[in-house]
């Protein structure tokens, strides 16, 4: 027979041991509003956020689970049929109906606890889950809207003239940003169609006589602080001073390339063109031959043969042949 010890140490350990598994529970506070409470409420509904790739656990409530006949979970996704899962515990078997997403399972035993499990969540995890326990007593539920988030991808960069801008790339929800110090800075949201948000803010320094900025994101999965430092005016001067004398060289070059390429474009045009070749009076004896066998009555060969007569003696040639011809006609008077 055990002693009142005894009893007492198997008690106290078998209270340690269900606050222990209550506590490792992945929903403790749904089971404790349904042991606190004879009937649990009819209808209830909570928000769920979950980071995408981390594992999910949707808790149905507990009831007296000898007495519960069926255990239903509805699935409702945008723009997609709705998925469910049943557990008959008669025949202690699970029926499935539309529902082909394999990263969806029963986290443990459903007929020992009904509770749903997301291995790896994504954005088309986003949704309405609703557990339904059908009773001899009633039917009773619980849904969740779960809520996926997506950390957003948070850089600070420095552009020209002081100007400082921060980015947070595809944050669901959308990110907000704000700076340190604060000045007249301008912030614009970008929301692409997988349902996250781009935010740019952009703060313009020129004038200022801050040194260094500090841009503050503010995001459901967590803030971050990035902080830069800026140029001094007089570097900014400098930088300025430099692009200009650079331009001005280039112009320089580019100016006496053009002016070689139109000084060896007018040495080309005034170049005269070549004389015309002087025509030998060896090269022209056959036409000069020709000349005498058909005009023998006239000198013009001996003109095409001796292209550079003076105008005298072209005269002379002249007289000659008139001598000639009345010298003929004298002696064969024309019949």
């Amino acid at each position: 027979m055990l002693s009142r010890q005894r009893i007492l140490d198997l008690v106290l350990l078998l209270m340690l041991t269900l606050s222990v598994a209550d506590s490792t529970s992945p929903c403790p506070h749904e089971r404790k509003m349904t042991q606190n409470n004879s009937l649990p409420l009819a209808a209830a509904n909570t928000t769920k956020m979950v980071l995408v790739g981390e594992q999910a656990v949707l808790c149905c409530p507990l009831q007296h689970w000898e007495e519960v006949i069926v255990t239903t979970w509805e699935i409702i996704h945008t723009n997609k049929v709705p998925c469910k899962i049943a557990y008959l515990r008669s025949t202690n078997e699970t029926v499935k109906n539309n529902c082909t997403d394999e990263q969806i399972t029963w986290n443990f035993k459903p007929d020992q606890r009904p509770d749903l499990q997301i291995d790896v969540v994504a954005l088309i995890h986003e949704g309405y889950y609703k557990c339904e326990i059908a009773e001899p007593n009633g039917n009773y539920y619980h849904g969740y809207n779960l809520q996926v988030l997506v950390p957003p991808e948070v850089s600070l960069s420095l552009d020209k003239n002081r100007t400082a801008v921060c980015k947070a790339v595809a944050g669901k929800p959308a990110a907000q940003i704000s700076w340190f110090p604060e000045w007249g800075c301008v912030t614009e949201t970008e929301s692409p169609s997988n349902d996250t948000g781009t935010v740019k803010s952009t703060c313009h320094c020129s004038n200022s006589n801050v040194t260094v900025v500090t841009c503050l994101v503010s995001h459901s999965t967590g803030n971050r602080s990035l902080s830069i430092e800026l140029p001094s005016g007089a570097q900014t001067g400098k930088s300025y001073a430099k692009y200009i004398i650079s331009s001005i060289i280039l112009l320089i070059i580019l100016g006496f390339i053009c002016f070689l390429k139109s000084s060896s474009f007018r040495k080309c045009k005034s170049k005269k063109p070549d004389s015309i070749p002087v025509v030998e009076e060896d090269e022209m004896q056959p036409y000069a031959s020709y000349t005498e066998k058909s005009n023998t009555l006239y000198d013009t060969a001996n003109i095409a043969r001796i292209p550079q007569l003076s105008e005298s003696e072209l005269e002379c040639l002249k007289y000659s042949n008139c001598a000639t011809e009345h010298r003929m006609e004298t002696e064969f008077p024309p019949e």
